[in-house]
């Protein structure tokens, strides 16, 4: 599997957390200890975002990881690849 598609999803996962907390972008990188911008970048999927970025924001929505089999890329991510 693609690592670009495995921060997409996590980034994705993290926002509809975010999303069904009521919380928004500010709030959560107040709570997690970074910045507006970085929270707009764990939730696009950017590689360059750091490992401590991602358990801080998943601390700060009460989550964390779990490792999981890599499920088939939807129609929608394998379209995402090629834009």
């Amino acid at each position: 599997m693609d690592y670009s598609l495995i921060t997409l999803r996590l980034g994705e996962q993290l926002r509809q957390r975010r999303l069904n907390r009521g919380l928004t972008q500010a709030k959560l990188a107040a709570l997690a200890g970074v910045t507006r911008q970085k929270v707009i970048a764990i939730e696009k999927g950017d590689l360059s975002v750091g490992m401590m970025a991602y358990a801080r924001a998943l601390g700060a929505l009460d989550c964390e990881f779990a490792v999981v089999p890599a499920a088939m890329p939807t129609l929608d991510e394998i379209q995402g690849m090629f834009d």
